[in-house]
């Protein structure tokens, strides 16, 4: 035991190591990024024009802000984002993520109305036993190949009805899904000054009307840096929530000055809530030895093996989570009926640290996401909608984003087909 505990002490203060040096240019910074954007960064595919049908289309601004809590605004005291607030429509009791609360997946049930078991992106990094290959966020390979990706992501469905389409590192968006890419695309470039999406947005509302996309996405991480890093509370976090106040204000401001009529969506991927300072290992409860692992992921290599794991971990039950075989997984959590998710499957109960082992390496963060937001409801989500298809001052009661699919469909006149979300729960936000 002590040895073991050794070993995470070094692995701990190793990964405090690893992440000074990120930590160290997001303070220096008020900005929350000053890289350079590279100059292969936007990517031009050279599509077709805009069709007649989406020519006398509005336009939609779909804005992601990674780790931003629902309550961050009033946390927090942005001024801007809670005046626009009382200018659209907004969800005040804060946006549903899809479980679990983590950045790929529900960025990718924003896009597609899919809960993660049905588009299949059910973690940051996880392994396909069908495949044997393991996709992970952080590696391009994986990211960009469009095999991994189910469901028709809003800008595939725009492109296949005539519309173009725009996406600023909107994670999954450098693959091809669905028959197709956005027009144009921005690859992903971390710590990236927050401007360079609002000049970005500018060129592409430029563009003569032939050209230019009808849907664009921008992505803003510098809350979920600050929150990961110091806790949702914090100093860093306030002065990185007000940084992104200042972005969206000045992003409005751009989007009036262009004369179009453009309807501007804000959402969040999930929120954002402090560990507990306890660590749970997975191989302290189970013999993992016939099992491959990733995060909190577990895939035995036979349904007897899956079994045993899972009747010794209801041997040593912990308070802190729950084990469950798969298809005995509660039905409200939509996370089972695909192999990715392996078997059997952990859900915590807590804001808890979980690895497959105690030598592990990972992150030393202080705060974390990818819980159950019915158990940790600061992982719930902010939602914001404002232009001239948008009611004003509407607030709508709590609503799962898969919602966000058909809503963004509606407002560009683009037909669906079935997927997970709807849009009644919206539907008193829209003009028409």
């Amino acid at each position: 035991m002590n040895f073991v505990l050794r070993v995470r002490g070094f692995l701990l203060s190793a990964a405090v190591l690893f992440s000074i040096c990120p930590r160290i240019a997001f303070a220096q910074h008020t900005a929350y990024g000053s890289v350079r954007p590279r100059p292969d960064m936007i990517v031009d595919t050279g599509g077709p024009p805009n069709d007649a049908h989406a020519m006398k289309q509005h336009y939609v601004v779909l804005v992601s802000l990674d780790g931003f809590r629902y309550s961050y605004p009033k946390d927090h005291g942005a001024p801007y984002l809670q005046a626009m607030m009382k200018q659209g429509a907004t969800a005040p009791d804060g946006m549903i993520p899809s479980y679990p609360s983590l950045t790929f997946p529900n960025h990718w049930t924003l896009v597609t109305g899919l809960y993660p078991e049905h588009h299949g992106i059910v973690r940051n990094s996880f392994y396909d036993p069908v495949r044997k290959q393991s996709y992970r966020y952080t590696d391009t390979a994986s990211n960009s190949d469009g095999s991994w990706y189910g469901g028709v992501p809003l800008w595939s469905l725009a492109e296949q009805q005539g519309m173009r389409a725009a996406t600023f590192m909107w994670p999954g968006s450098e693959a091809e899904v669905a028959g197709h890419r956005p027009t144009m695309y921005a690859k992903f470039q971390d710590y990236l000054d927050g401007h360079v999406g609002l000049n970005q947005i500018s060129q592409w509302l430029a563009l003569p009307a032939a050209e230019r996309p009808h849907l664009m996405t921008l992505y803003l991480s510098a809350a979920d840096h600050a929150g990961h890093w110091y806790g949702p509370e914090s100093e860093q976090e306030h002065e990185a929530v007000h940084v992104v106040d200042g972005l969206m204000s000045e992003l409005r401001a751009r989007l009036d000055r262009s004369g179009l009529p453009v309807d501007l969506v804000i959402v969040s991927d999930h929120g954002m809530v402090l560990n507990d300072n306890h660590w749970v290992d997975l191989d302290e409860h189970a013999d993992l030895s016939h099992t491959v692992t990733s995060e909190w992921l577990m895939y035995p290599d036979s349904e007897a093996e899956k079994e045993k794991v899972y009747e010794s971990f209801k041997a040593h039950p912990d308070p802190r989570f729950e084990v469950y075989r798969q298809k005995d997984v509660p039905e409200r959590l939509h996370y089972s009926g695909n192999p990715r998710i392996g078997d059997p499957v952990v859900v915590a109960n807590v804001p808890i640290i979980v690895h497959p082992s105690a030598t592990s390496v990972a992150r030393a963060d202080l705060s974390d996401h990818g819980y159950d937001v019915a158990k940790v409801p600061q992982m719930k989500a902010f939602f914001l909608a404002v232009g001239p298809d948008i009611r004003k001052g509407v607030t709508l009661p709590s609503f799962e984003n898969v919602d966000v699919y058909s809503f963004v469909a509606k407002l560009l006149d683009l037909k669906t087909s079935k997927t997970d979300g709807e849009l009644g729960p919206l539907k008193a936000a829209l003009k028409r």
